[in-house]
């Protein structure tokens, strides 16, 4: 698994979401660099690491990146957060980001706050039937709600094979964590600060899903009032300056 170091300061981990790679953060570790270690990891199967064919396991992937980095702010954007939500609980962090995403992305009779499962069950079974159209209609979901919505679609779209295709079976393993993932009781156990990130236009996590978790969490929460599931791609700023006010807070 490919992890890329960038930067001076304190250690931030920055975990990508489905499909994606740790390229995608360029905007904002632009910003970042010159305050934080910024370690960029490229998940099993995807960027950088798509020669890995290991299975997308959340358990597995926190530990690796833990046995390989200094004890860090560790930041997930929307199914990465599983990853660093996960590591929070569970190795020795200093801190969560959690950028767009949700311990839980689908609804249940005790999280009223997600998407219906289906939505990845169907993007799962067409993968199999149009792979680069599936893609498409998933960035698209993506970029929907936000004010620079044609900007945001077209860094997604042009990020996605950047490093090549990645392989059905991954793509399909990260579907099948985003419909399966129930880390709602580790908002609760959390002994680390955390800041929960939303986009107030997202269509794939809501804002109050996050807001919940955060309350939870006992933790800080910031909306960005135009921003959809990606607003570290057009609103950099307001997402660097959130990121560096929480670290200053635990220095």
């Amino acid at each position: 698994m490919h992890i890329e170091q960038r930067g001076t300061g304190p250690a931030l981990v920055m975990i990508h979401g489905w499909a994606m790679h740790c390229e995608i953060f360029s905007p904002l570790v632009s910003l970042l660099e010159k305050q934080f270690t910024c370690f960029l990891v490229d998940l099993p199967g995807h960027g950088r690491s798509i020669a890995d064919h290991s299975t997308l396991d959340i358990a597995v992937i926190a530990k690796d990146i833990s046995e390989r980095i200094p004890a860090a702010i560790w930041c997930g954007w929307s199914l990465g957060g599983l990853v660093a939500l996960h590591a929070a609980r569970h190795y020795t962090t200093k801190g969560l980001i959690m950028l767009c995403a949700s311990p839980r992305f689908v609804k249940a009779d005790h999280w009223p706050h997600g998407m219906n499962a289906s939505v990845f069950t169907g993007f799962s079974d067409d993968l199999k039937k149009d792979y680069r159209g599936t893609l498409d209609r998933f960035i698209s979901l993506e970029a929907q709600g936000s004010d620079h919505m044609r900007e945001e679609l077209r860094v997604l779209r042009d990020a996605v094979f950047a490093f090549g295709e990645p392989a059905e079976r991954v793509l399909c393993e990260g579907l099948e964590l985003l419909e399966n993932t129930d880390l709602i009781d580790a908002c609760s156990g959390l002994n680390v600060p955390s800041l929960w990130c939303a986009g107030k236009r997202d269509r794939l996590v809501s804002p109050l899903a996050m807001q919940t978790a955060c309350e939870m969490a006992n933790g800080e929460f910031f909306a960005i009032q135009g921003g959809g599931h990606a607003p570290f791609l057009t609103h950099a700023d307001l997402v660097a300056q959130a990121i560096t006010n929480f670290s200053k807070k635990m220095a």
